[in-house]
C-alpha cells in the first residue's frame, strides 16, 4: 500500500465517529473521492489477507471498520514498524500539518487523535500546541481545549485564512508546498491555467510572490467553501469593491472555477478575492497606466501617485537626500504603493520573508523609513507594519546608491563568462542590479582577458572559472549568481575597500561618540525594554538627551525590533529629542529575548539629525559587526568598560 492508503486505515483505527464518509475522507487527503473508493479497495484487499477484519460500506452513511481489539492492536503496530522505515517525520512538517488540521476543521480534534495520527506521544503533540497558541494569538486566533472535547481553534474565518496561507512563517518555506500537496494535480492545474488567463484578459502582471499568494488563496477559498466555511466581507466593504473594474474581471475567473469544482461562492468569496486581486504585487506599470480613466481604480492610481510624492518629501527630509530627482524611484513606488494602499485598507496579510535580512543590511534607511510611514500612514484606516517598511527600504536604498553613484566613481569591472553570451547578459544584470556602485565594462573570454586587461584600467574581475596568472583581484561565482554569493562579492569589495584605505573602522567612529561612563558590561536584566529605559535614562541623566528620550525609545522599539542579526540591537528614540550625540554600550551576562533573537550586545543611539552621514557610517558598520562573533563574544567577555571599548 501507499502512504495515503496506510494513513487511511490509520484514520480508520483510530476514528471516534461510527462511520467515515467518503467526501470527508477526500477533502481531508486533497485528492478526488474516486481515489478513495480505490484505495478503500486496496484496504480491503489488505485486511482479508492480513487479519479477520472487514471493511463495512454502508450507502448513505459511509465506511467503518468491523474489527477485533487483537486486530487492531496487531494492525496498529505493524503500521507503527512501517512508518519507522519510511522517511520519518520532521518536528517543522509535524507542526505545520497539526496546524493546518485544526485551521481547517470544523469540530474539535482530540490530542490523542493528533498523537496516534503522527505516531508521538500527547506531550509532544502539547508542546506543538503551546507553539502554536503564541503564533495564532498574533494572529487574532485562539487555540481552545476542552476536556473531554478535543482541541479547537476558534476565531474569524478571515483570520483562519490568513493564517492557513502564511504556514511558511511558522516552519519556512515548506509551508507553501504544503498547502499545494493538499490538492490534486489537476486542480492545481485548472486554478493555475485560469488565473494565468485572468491575467491575460484584464492586463495584469502579477509578481510571482502575489501569483502564487493568490492561487494559495483560490485553493483555500475552494475548500473553505466546499466545507461550509464561507467568509464574511461587511457590507460597506462590498460596496467599494464592486465599483471596482476588477471586480468584474474575479466574477468572471469565479464562475470558471464554479463549473470546474461544482461548488457555488457566495458574493462574500467574490469580493474578498477582488481584495487580494487589488492588493497583489505588479511587475509593471501597465495595469495602472491601462487603468480605464472612467472607473473608481483611476482614484487608487492618483492615491498611490500622492502617497509616493508624500513619502519621498518626508523621506528627502529625514536623510537630506533628494529623492525627488530620482524618476526610477517614483515609478517604482507608484506601483508598488498602489497594491500596498489595497492590501492594507482590507486588512489582507503582508509577508516578506527578507524582512530580517532587510534589517540587517540596510538597518539606517529602514529605520528612516519607519519613521516615515508612521507620519504618512495618518489619515487612513491602517498602519504600515514592519513587512511593508522593509519592501519600501529597497526602493530608497537603490535611489540612493543610483543617486550617490555617480558613473565616474563606480567601480569598474569587467566579467568572464564560459557560458556564452545569453548568460553573460544574465551575470551582468544581476551584478548591476545587486551592485549599482559596479560599472561592468564588458565580459569576455578567459582566452582574451590578458589582452582586455592591458588596453583597460579595471579594479577587480568577477568570473564563472577559475583564473591563473592574472595579476588583478578576482573572485569565482556560479553564472546564476546564487544568493550566498552575493554577500559573498559584499565581503570581496569590502576587503578591497579596506585594503585601499577607504573604510573606517567601527571602532574609530564609536570612539567619537561613547566613553566609558556610557559603557555597562554583563548587566544581569530581565526585560529588553527595562534595558533600554535605564541606558536611555543614563544618557539623560548625563545631559545628552531629554529625559522623554526613554519613553520614544519604547515606542519605537515597540513598532519594530532594533535588532540587526549577530546578536547586536541598536534601541533608539526620536532625534528631535537629542541635545549632544552619544551612544551607550551595554552587552548582557545571559543573552537577552529580543523578539525574534537572543541578544548580547546593546547599542544605545544617541545620533542628531544633522550627522547624517557619520549615522550611516556608523550604521554600516555596525551591520559589518553583526558579522563578526568572535569580535561580539570578546564584547561580552569583557569585565571592565575600558576592556569593553578596546575590544572595538
Amino acid at each position: 500500500m501507499n502512504n495515503r492508503q496506510k494513513d487511511l486505515i490509520h484514520m480508520l483505527l483510530t476514528e471516534t465517529r461510527p462511520h467515515l464518509v467518503i467526501r470527508d475522507i477526500a477533502l481531508h487527503f486533497g485528492c478526488s473521492e474516486k481515489t478513495i473508493r480505490n484505495d478503500l479497495d486496496e484496504i480491503d484487499r489488505y485486511l482479508t489477507q492480513s487479519s479477520n477484519a472487514r471493511l463495512v460500506r454502508k450507502p448513505g452513511l459511509g465506511v467503518t471498520l468491523d474489527i477485533s481489539k487483537s486486530d487492531k492492536a496487531a494492525i496498529a503496530i505493524e503500521l507503527r514498524n512501517s512508518a519507522k522505515h519510511k522517511d520519518q517525520e520532521t518536528e517543522e512538517e509535524r507542526l505545520i500539518a497539526v496546524a493546518y488540521q485544526l485551521l481547517m476543521e470544523t469540530k474539535p480534534v482530540t490530542i490523542q487523535e493528533l498523537a496516534d495520527k503522527h505516531y508521538i506521544s500527547k506531550t509532544v503533540i502539547k508542546k506543538d500546541l503551546d507553539t502554536l497558541r503564541e503564533w495564532l494569538d498574533k494572529r487574532d486566533l485562539t487555540v481552545v481545549s476542552k476536556q473531554k472535547v478535543g482541541v479547537l481553534i476558534e476565531g474569524m474565518e478571515r483570520d483562519k485564512r490568513a493564517a492557513l496561507s502564511r504556514l511558511s512563517q511558522l516552519t519556512g518555506e515548506a509551508g507553501q508546498s504544503f498547502i499545494k500537496d493538499r490538492f490534486a494535480p489537476h486542480e492545481l492545474d485548472m486554478v493555475t491555467r485560469e488565473l494565468k488567463q485572468l491575467e491575460l484578459d484584464a492586463q495584469l502582471a502579477f509578481t510571482d510572490e502575489a501569483f502564487d499568494n493568490l492561487l494559495i488563496h483560490t485553493l483555500l477559498m475552494v475548500r473553505r467553501t466546499k466545507l461550509q466555511q464561507p467568509i464574511s466581507f461587511s457590507e460597506q466593504e462590498k460596496i467599494f469593491v464592486r465599483g471596482k473594474q476588477e471586480f468584474r474581471w474575479t466574477g468572471t475567473f469565479i464562475r470558471k472555477l464554479e463549473r470546474l469544482f461544482a461548488v457555488r461562492f457566495p458574493e462574500d468569496e467574490a469580493a474578498y478575492l477582488t481584495a487580494h486581486i487589488l492588493g497583489g504585487k505588479i511587475r509593471s506599470k501597465a495595469r495602472i497606466e491601462t487603468a480605464d480613466p472612467g472607473a473608481a481604480s483611476t482614484t487608487d492610481t492618483a492615491e498611490a501617485r500622492g502617497m509616493a510624492e508624500t513619502l519621498v518629501r518626508k523621506m528627502s527630509a529625514l536623510t537630506w537626500v533628494d529623492f525627488s530627482k530620482d524618476e526610477v524611484l517614483m515609478e517604482g513606488l507608484r506601483i508598488h504603493l498602489y497594491s500596498t494602499i489595497n492590501r492594507l485598507s482590507y486588512g489582507l496579510p503582508v509577508s516578506n520573508p527578507m524582512l530580517q535580512d532587510i534589517k540587517k543590511m540596510y538597518p539606517y534607511m529602514f529605520d528612516i523609513v519607519i519613521d516615515a510611514t508612521r507620519e504618512l500612514s495618518t489619515g487612513y484606516p491602517f498602519a504600515f507594519p514592519e513587512e511593508e517598511a522593509a519592501y519600501l527600504t529597497l526602493h530608497f536604498q537603490a535611489a540612493v546608491e543610483r543617486l550617490s553613484q555617480p558613473a565616474e566613481d563606480r567601480k569598474r569591472i569587467v566579467t568572464v563568462c564560459h557560458m556564452g553570451v545569453g548568460m553573460s547578459h544574465i551575470l551582468r544584470s544581476k551584478l548591476e542590479r545587486k551592485f549599482p556602485e559596479l560599472q561592468v565594462l564588458d565580459s569576455v573570454r578567459v582566452a582574451d582577458l590578458p589582452g582586455y586587461l592591458s588596453h583597460h584600467s579595471v579594479e577587480f574581475i568577477i568570473s564563472t572559472v577559475p583564473l591563473e596568472h592574472v595579476t588583478h583581484p578576482s573572485i569565482t561565482v556560479s553564472p546564476l549568481l546564487e544568493p550566498g554569493e552575493v554577500q559573498k562579492i559584499a565581503n570581496f569589495i569590502g576587503k578591497l575597500d579596506q585594503e585601499s584605505g577607504q573604510a573606517e573602522h567601527a571602532g574609530s567612529i564609536l570612539s567619537l561618540y561613547t566613553q566609558p561612563s556610557l559603557v555597562f558590561p554583563r548587566l544581569a536584566i530581565g526585560h529588553r525594554f527595562e534595558l533600554i529605559e535605564l541606558m536611555a535614562n543614563e544618557l539623560a541623566k548625563q545631559g545628552y538627551v531629554e529625559t522623554n528620550y526613554a519613553h520614544q525609545a519604547l515606542l519605537r522599539e515597540r513598532i519594530s525590533s532594533t535588532t540587526i542579526g549577530g546578536g547586536i540591537a541598536i534601541p533608539h528614540g526620536d532625534p528631535k529629542l537629542i541635545r549632544t550625540s552619544r551612544i551607550a554600550v551595554a552587552t548582557l551576562q545571559e543573552p537577552l529575548e529580543w523578539q525574534e533573537e537572543k541578544v548580547s550586545v546593546v547599542f544605545m543611539l544617541a545620533l542628531a539629525p544633522q550627522e547624517q552621514e557619520m549615522t550611516k557610517k556608523l550604521f554600516q558598520r555596525l551591520s559589518l559587526l553583526s558579522e563578526q562573533p568572535s569580535t561580539v563574544e570578546r564584547l561580552v567577555k569583557a569585565q571592565t568598560p575600558e576592556e569593553l571599548l578596546s575590544c572595538l
